[in-house]
């Protein structure tokens, strides 16, 4: 003979013991609504909370929309002289090599894909992204490549260029020749 009601396999009283035992562990980890707890309605004892300040300080200033806003116009003297070129510093003086055809296309150490037609190189030092003058001074040709790969792994050998930069030095016909590196400020 059953006493009791059954619900869903379970006894009603197994049920609604366990409903009570759910509630109390959610109140326990805190997971009751927000409006059951004291924070949602704080007392009038306790300290109010005071907002959070900043050193920074935005002034909204209301502009009427026939004003005309610019900006002013940059200060000149009349005996200054114009910006100068960006500041280069004399690395060294060494021999040059240039990319084989192979490379194209592969990684450099940087991540980038080297691309033999872009003004590039590597250098086992200088950080990539590095602007660099290497100066040919047997012909006089000049470039400004970035530095996107590690190398050359020769000994005799202070930068390797991508063949765009070697043919504008004058490399090609011998494959490398003697260089004058300048690092370029940003």
């Amino acid at each position: 003979m059953r006493t009791g009601n059954r619900v869903g396999g379970l006894d009603a009283k197994s049920v609604s013991a366990r409903s009570l035992q759910t509630a109390l562990v959610a109140g326990l980890l805190g997971i009751l609504p927000l409006a059951a707890s004291s924070a949602a309605t704080p007392d009038a004892a306790t300290t109010p909370i005071e907002p959070a300040t900043s050193a920074a300080v935005i002034e909204l200033v209301p502009v009427p929309l026939t004003t005309e806003v610019t900006a002013p116009p940059p200060a000149t003297d009349e005996g200054a002289a114009a910006p100068s070129a960006p500041q280069e510093t004399h690395i060294g003086r060494g021999s040059a090599s240039y990319y084989a055809a192979k490379f194209h296309g592969r990684r450099t150490a940087s991540g980038e894909m080297f691309d033999n037609r872009a003004m590039t190189a590597a250098h086992r030092t200088l950080p990539f992204g590095s602007l660099v003058r290497v100066t040919n001074p047997a012909n006089g040709a000049s470039v400004v490549v970035r530095i996107t790969d590690r190398g050359p792994f020769s000994r005799d050998r202070m930068i390797d260029v991508s063949r765009a930069a070697a043919e504008d030095l004058g490399l090609i016909a011998r494959g490398h020749a003697m260089v004058e590196l300048s690092l370029i400020a940003d």
